[in-house]
Formats: structure tokens, C-alpha cells, sequence
């Protein structure tokens, strides 16, 4: 399976109130449909709707991306057949999830900078670790 396209359709940011107190961030990810396309330039492919949404709670802020992903599938019949109870076989649903989540993360990271929340996911930290050697101290992240 590739994926060849990648479009946001929609994203919103909502700050209903100050961040203070306890916090706790969620995000959900979620396919909302998959359908069958055609494009020249790579035949037929899927398409899946997705939403990605980051939770500030309680009910503090929201971040909310909407979009599609256009991939050139292994076996379409499969993943169609599963659609329609609403299964995504992990196989199929991993990739795509990771895909989606390295594209919505970064854009998130920059929407939380310019909104001054705290970032969703943990940032890397230097921390200085003493040489056994005692020699000069070497930093890891």
C-alpha cells in the first residue's frame, strides 16, 4: 500500500478558556469513510475521510483536523468488504494512522505554539548525565 495524496479539509482551533488548574489532553483519531476513486495519473485508488481531534479537558480547548488521504491499496476489494461493517484491518489501518498522525502533529505542534497551549505530545529534553569516567559530562535526550 502507498500513499500518494494527503489534503486537509478542514481544521479548527477553539480556546474556550484559560488553560489553568488540572489538564488533560486526549486526541481521537477516526476514518469516517472510504470510497473507491479514479485519478489519471495513478488509476483507481481509496479514498479515506478522516478527523483528528485534540482535547484540552475539561473543556479548556480543541484542536480539530479534517481531511483525506489517497492511497493505492494491496486489494481495494478487501478493505471495501471490511468498510462495510465498518472494520479497517490493522494491517491497513496502521500505516494510514501513522501517516495522518505524522502530518496532523507537526501542524498541531505549530497551532499550539501560536496559541500558547501546552503541546500534546512530549517534547525531547537534554539532561546532564554524569561521566563515569569523571570526565567531562555528556548530555542524552
Amino acid at each position: 500500500m502507498r500513499v500518494i495524496g494527503f489534503n486537509l479539509k478542514k481544521l479548527a482551533v477553539e480556546r474556550k478558556k484559560e488553560i489553568k488548574g488540572k489538564l488533560e489532553i486526549k486526541s481521537n483519531l477516526s476514518i469516517d469513510s472510504i470510497e473507491k476513486e479514479k485519478i489519471d495519473i495513478a488509476g483507481e485508488v481509496l479514498k479515506f475521510d478522516f478527523a483528528y481531534e485534540i482535547k484540552y479537558e475539561p473543556n479548556f480547548a480543541d484542536i480539530l483536523f479534517k481531511g483525506t488521504v489517497l492511497v493505492i491499496p494491496d486489494d481495494s476489494k478487501k478493505i471495501l468488504k471490511d468498510w462495510k461493517k465498518k472494520k479497517i484491518q490493522e494491517e491497513t489501518r496502521m500505516p494510514i494512522f501513522n501517516f495522518i498522525m505524522s502530518k496532523c502533529n507537526i501542524k498541531a505542534l505549530q497551532l499550539e505554539e501560536e496559541f500558547n497551549f501546552p503541546p500534546h505530545i512530549p517534547m525531547p529534553r537534554l539532561s546532564k548525565q554524569q561521566s563515569q569516567s569523571g570526565g567531562p559530562a555528556n548530555y542524552a535526550g
